[in-house]
């Protein structure tokens, strides 16, 4: 079991950056594949991007892809997603997750779940 708590959401004006982390607690982060998912209001929860538990493998949404970069440092039981050139279309709610599935751009391949940060881009 662990437990996930995501940080550094925020409002940004449309070509700026953020950067989001999740850090974990409980059993090591390193034992799971983890992902990122965000959800706009009144929309489904949506895959942005993977990691392999090593931090070798990763893989990203089309929408996201050559903007948005995930990675982890096992070390210190964290997961991030460095967020660049930022559109309004990617307001939402963004979630961290570790997965106990295999098909990992699935959100039923994923067991727990953080909080959620808001991120907000304005036009």
């Amino acid at each position: 079991q662990v437990q996930l708590v995501e940080s550094g959401g925020g409002l940004v004006q449309a070509g700026g950056s953020l950067r989001l982390s999740c850090a974990a607690s409980g059993r090591t982060f390193g034992s799971y594949d983890a992902g990122w998912f965000r959800q706009a209001p009144g929309k489904g929860r949506e895959f942005v991007a993977y990691i392999r538990r090593s931090g070798d493998g990763t893989y990203y949404a089309d929408s996201v892809k050559g903007r948005f970069t995930i990675s982890r440092d096992n070390a210190k039981n964290t997961v991030s997603l460095q967020m660049n050139s930022l559109k309004f279309e990617d307001t939402a709610v963004y979630f961290c997750a570790a997965a106990t599935g295999i098909f990992l751009a699935d959100s039923k391949s994923y067991s727990y779940w953080g909080q959620g940060t808001q991120v907000t881009v304005s036009s």
